[in-house]
């Protein structure tokens, strides 16, 4: 439904409600704010098919502006709070952004960027302002909160970290249908988990999420109310399902083994009737947390396998999951091949690269190579966004690996290469190797394996040392947690890494599948 539609039929209506502050934003107030921001946007000379980016935490407005860009038909990049200046400068530059928006809780990395951003033609800042930045408040004020002429859908472009070591920005086609026609992620919203303009949609993860930035959009689509999490928090999780009649949300894994943790008379403490839909993605879900989810909860949980490059939708329900334990679903978007390095496809049961065709066509932002590199080779028009599975005789999907040894901690996708890059060149690196390793809560933590150039010098201070290093140069997140010391990495004598020699050692023992161990 188109957001106008729904900010006159109940303008009073709670469209966001910030659990912490318990700040309200109505649909008139969402619609009025959109408006203006996309008058703004249309004077600057932004037409559709231009680009805007945005980095905030989860802020009040963070979908308003969002929706801003959606109706005047904008490529829009929400990009994460926690990037270091020369990552947030390289994204804003490489997405080609003629409009950056942040806020003063940010002021300092992103006042930092504007001189290798010259792209950028309008710098907003939302609470307060900074050199370089124009009061959000007064630009947007200036403009009628009226809709802007020919509205058309606008699409995000969020990026995603290549293994490289440069975040790629995943561009979908554009488009430009009429403002509040349904796309396919709206219509599967609506199949599967049936809101209607009495839901209450609950996001405890942060916005610039695909996941958590695409839902929100799409429950207000149905008039639905949006309940954001500043921060996650287990308890008070809870607590926000209690006091909003949450209808719908949506997890990650490491929230669901947080929440466990939590004492018996605290998780009994809370009211969770309202809830109809558990929604989880981003992480394999470990099968002893997931029964004990579903014992807790009830068969209320769903859960999906999908990208950012949004070239599949695989899907199950608690009853599917429970008849195929540790499987991620069947696909109802795209159809699944697996195939081995010759391109033949494999029997149910035998694992290979998961390639699906008939679904959306993605291409990596200014990366043809790595375009071409996420198609088959074969010919046959199918993508991959590398992980390797199989599928059962029912044609149910198992995650097994992970082509590019991608590390997934919490939920959010890390790829090793960008902080073997930083660690490289540290002066008493001699050799480095980033991994994920087994983490109970996390599910993978960042473990690095360094070389030193002086072997005299390994140890509990030279790790606190490049841990610090990396950290001045990526976001925390991205970071080994651990480091530890050889004498020697395994190097095929081409230049080669052995990393799977290093990897096996620390997931030694534990299950093949990525959704049991």
């Amino acid at each position: 439904m188109h957001l106008g539609q729904i900010a006159e039929r109940t303008p009073g209506k709670p469209a966001v409600i910030m659990a912490g502050s318990g700040r309200v934003i109505t649909y008139r107030e969402l619609n009025d704010a959109s408006n203006r921001l996309a008058q703004l946007f249309h004077a600057e000379g932004l037409r559709p098919g231009d680009h805007i980016a945005f980095m905030l935490e989860n802020h009040p407005l963070f979908l308003a502006i969002a929706w801003a860009a959606q109706r005047s038909g904008l490529y829009y990049t929400a990009i994460s709070s926690r990037l270091q200046a020369e990552e947030l400068a390289y994204v804003v530059d490489n997405c080609e952004a003629k409009v950056f928006i942040s806020s003063h809780a940010l002021a300092e990395t992103a006042s930092a960027i504007t001189e290798q951003t010259p792209g950028v033609r309008l710098r907003l800042m939302l609470d307060g302002t900074a050199p370089g930045f124009l009061s959000y408040e007064e630009e947007v004020e200036k403009y009628p909160a009226t809709p802007i002429e020919n509205e058309c859908e606008g699409v995000d472009m969020l990026y995603s970290s290549g293994t490289t070591g440069r975040p790629k920005g995943i561009k979908p086609q554009l488009s430009l249908a009429r403002m509040g026609e349904p796309g396919p992620l709206y219509q599967l919203i609506s199949f599967l988990f049936q809101p209607d303009e009495n839901s209450v949609y609950l996001s405890p993860a942060p916005l610039y999420h695909a996941a958590p930035l695409r839902y929100c959009i799409n429950f207000q689509r149905f008039g639905a109310t949006v309940v954001v999490m500043e921060r996650f928090d287990p308890e008070g999780a809870l607590k926000a399902i209690e006091k909003y009649g949450v209808t719908h949300s949506q997890w990650v894994p490491t929230m669901f083994i947080r929440m466990l943790k939590l004492p018996e008379e605290t998780r009994s403490g809370y009211d969770l009737s309202t809830l109809r839909c558990a929604v989880h993605a981003a992480a394999p879900c470990p099968v002893p947390v997931k029964e004990q989810m579903i014992d807790w909860w009830g068969p209320v949980l769903h859960e999906y396998y999908a990208g950012t490059e949004g070239n599949c939708f695989v899907y199950t329900n608690s009853e599917d999951w429970l008849a195929h334990k540790g499987t991620v679903g069947r696909p109802l978007l795209g159809k699944v091949h697996v195939c081995d390095e010759s391109g033949e496809e494999m029997p149910p049961g035998t694992p290979g690269t998961l390639y699906f065709g008939e679904g959306p066509v993605f291409e990596y932002h200014g990366d043809e190579a790595k375009t071409k590199a996420s198609r088959d080779p074969w010919g046959n028009g199918w993508s991959t966004i590398g992980d390797v599975g199989y599928v059962d005789e029912d044609g149910f999907i198992y995650l097994t690996d992970r082509r590019s040894y991608m590390i997934i901690s919490g939920g959010v996708n890390i790829y090793p290469q960008e902080a073997e890059n930083v660690l490289a060149v540290h002066p008493k690196v001699a050799d480095v190797a980033v991994f994920g390793v087994p983490d109970a809560e996390m599910g993978e933590a960042v473990k690095a394996v360094v070389q030193p150039q002086f072997p005299d010098e390994a140890g509990p201070e030279l790790e606190a040392e490049l841990i610090a290093y990396c950290r001045e140069h990526l976001a925390h997140y991205k970071c080994p947690r651990t480091v530890d010391f050889r004498s020697e990495l395994p190097r095929h004598p081409t230049g080669k890494l052995y990393k799977r020699l290093l990897r096996d050692e620390y997931w030694k023992g534990r299950s093949g599948t990525l959704a049991s161990s």
